[in-house]
């Protein structure tokens, strides 16, 4: 996971050089991260079934060879087209088959410890380019960007194959393992294994992707528009501990948003998966209004963006844990591919809408708000909806009529 994180956080570095190179737009050069992000996100159930018939150690060894490859390709590419199919296509396949295989493996391998699982491994993807960033900056600076996606391309290539040829498949078990009870109460589990078709059917399925989809558009709508909104509070170059505002603002950002994953994962093992979303969705909500409420000062703005993302980062440990808990581990990995398609929708969604609505408005208050009414409504949801829905179906799944759709 920390071998493919830098296709997505350490891009930035490589837009202007590449814009410089190609003599072409902003706006075209950033279709390629578009492209990453779409296919990482949106062939996640076709990946996701790969893994689960030929292994994970075959397919996540082929993600880090497309991976690494899409950097040395992109090196040598002359035009958009060429960009596009390397960084962005080739790229996206890479990186999605790494991450829903590795997530889906880890539901599978801890199911006594499945948020904190697979909050550590999350959190290798959010932590990961931390320690690629300042080298590649420096390579940039020194040698060019050629010289840096064609290194670093096969430094990250190799780290990949490396680590998938100690993946294996977890053993098969005859149920879900007893998870840690807390005042008599434990993590429900589903006692059967779902095969995606019967998932599809299920309204708490559904339920969950509008949740994600809610969560993964308002978190997206706050990455994408940090920067233009900093500015516009005028506290972007602000000096703060002697860093300025926004670059001080989006390193702890990245800190925070790896930091959540493994905690609140660890936390929703012993509260329950429900609880710990109303405690993490509710968090994230007061920090946006406090946000707006202290815009002008720049201390505040790098304080509460970083509690921002550690309400927000945990929707890769907790909704993954909770598809798990539901519908089985026996397809955890193509099931969990299709829930990954709601980080897709909030990357579609999240910087154009937030971009129209500024546009239209010339106000940042309504994007706080859509931001918070989300936050605000998936945490209610999740306390009044999916905790009784996700128990009924979990200790009756046999009484449940698929073909309908409903939960008796």
């Amino acid at each position: 996971m920390m071998s493919i994180s830098s296709s997505q956080y350490a891009w930035a570095m490589f837009v202007k050089p590449l814009q410089a190179y190609m003599g072409t737009s902003l706006a075209a050069i950033q279709v390629t991260f578009s492209i990453l992000i779409v296919l990482q996100t949106w062939l996640s159930p076709l990946q996701g079934y790969l893994i689960q018939k030929f292994g994970p150690r075959l397919l996540i060894s082929a993600g880090a060879i497309m991976t690494g490859g899409s950097w040395v390709l992109a090196a040598s590419a002359h035009d958009l087209t060429g960009l596009y199919i390397s960084y962005g296509v080739l790229g996206g396949l890479g990186t999605g088959i790494i991450y829903v295989g590795i997530v889906g493996l880890m539901v599978q391998w801890f199911p006594d410890k499945r948020g904190l699982a697979t909050g550590l491994v999350a959190a290798g993807y959010g932590f990961g380019a931390i320690m690629t960033t300042f080298p590649i900056a420096a390579m940039i600076k020194s040698s060019g960007y050629a010289s840096a996606l064609t290194e670093f391309g096969i430094i990250l290539g190799l780290v990949g194959l490396v680590a998938a040829q100690g993946l294996r498949r977890a053993p098969k078990s005859s149920g879900p393992a007893k998870t840690p009870a807390v005042s008599g109460k434990a993590v429900h589990q589903s006692t059967r294994d779902f095969s995606s078709r019967e998932m599809l059917k299920t309204p708490v399925f559904w339920l969950l992707f509008a949740m994600m989809t809610m969560m993964s558009t308002g978190g997206l709508m706050v990455i994408s528009q940090m920067g233009a909104f900093a500015k516009d509070f005028g506290v972007s170059d602000v000096l703060v501990f002697g860093l300025a505002a926004l670059p001080l603002a989006m390193s702890i950002d990245r800190f925070t948003n790896g930091l959540t994953r493994p905690f609140f994962g660890w936390v929703s093992d012993h509260v329950g998966r429900e609880n710990t979303m109303t405690i993490a969705f509710l968090l994230e909500a007061v920090a946006i209004v406090m946000m707006l409420v202290f815009k002008d000062n720049a201390v505040a703005f790098v304080l509460l963006s970083g509690i921002v993302f550690f309400g927000w980062g945990e929707i890769f440990s907790l909704f993954p844990a909770t598809l798990t808990d539901i519908f089985g581990t026996g397809n955890a990995t193509t099931n969990y591919g299709f829930l990954y398609m709601a980080q897709g929708v909030g990357a579609i969604l999240g910087a154009p809408v937030a971009a129209l609505l500024h546009q239209s408005t010339q106000s940042w208050v309504p994007i706080f708000g859509i931001v918070t009414i989300m936050d605000v409504a998936t945490a209610l949801l999740a306390f009044f909806v999916l905790k009784s829905w996700r128990k009924r179906m979990v200790s009756q799944p046999v009484e449940m009529n698929l073909a309908a759709g409903t939960i008796n």
